[in-house]
């Protein structure tokens, strides 16, 4: 498996092309339109779409690549969040041209993409649909947990008690995972269980 981490341009979250067979992928949070291009410049289609929340800044490239073949998903019940922000407006300073989610799945569903097995772990908090996906030794984490510091609650469907809870989840993994967030630098679980104060306390 191997993953290729795309930096955005201006805000938006970080983009996660992840491929076993070095053709197809699946796009993690596509924040920008240029996700696809650099697919395509990697040599990669993208067949699917997985999105750890419904945040404009993590889904701006979801209509071009759903528009070349992509299908969505989503956690159940995060559909309406990302409903709202892609409602063809400008969110942000950011253009979202709309799209649809093609499925969802659950907490702890595995999802065999691309010859590559998902894990979901439902992390609410950060927005109520919030989750994770495990891949071989890779966490990605969304804006649940960045290195050193975690994702606010204070937007709509943030929860801080949630929050909390699904950081001990995190916590109680018992491999030391890379971890790819949504926003900064990558780093690794175990490191932040031993340097992060939020994961520190679980």
């Amino acid at each position: 498996m191997r993953v290729e981490k795309i930096f955005p341009r201006g805000f938006a979250s970080n983009s996660y092309l992840v491929t076993a067979d070095g053709a197809s992928a699946v796009a993690i949070d596509p924040a920008q339109p240029r996700v696809g291009e650099e697919a395509a410049r990697r040599g990669l289609k993208v067949a699917f779409v997985l999105l750890t929340h419904g945040h404009f800044d993590h889904i701006g490239g979801c209509a071009a690549l759903q528009a070349a073949g992509a299908k969505i998903g989503c956690l159940a019940g995060e559909e309406d969040l990302a409903r709202f922000h892609h409602l063809g407006r400008e969110l942000g300073g950011v253009s979202i041209p709309p799209f649809g989610i093609d499925f969802t799945f659950s907490d702890g569903e595995t999802l065999d993409l691309c010859g590559i097995s998902f894990r979901v772990l439902a992390t609410p908090g950060h927005t109520a649909g919030s989750c994770c996906f495990l891949a071989g030794d890779a966490l990605f984490t969304g804006d649940t947990l960045f290195c050193g510091d975690v994702g606010r609650t204070d937007l709509p469907t943030g929860n801080a008690a949630r929050l909390a809870g699904s950081l001990r989840l995190l916590s109680s993994l018992g491999k030391d995972y890379h971890i790819y967030p949504g926003h900064g630098e990558d780093t690794s679980l175990f490191y932040e269980k031993t340097h992060n104060g939020w994961l520190e306390s679980c």
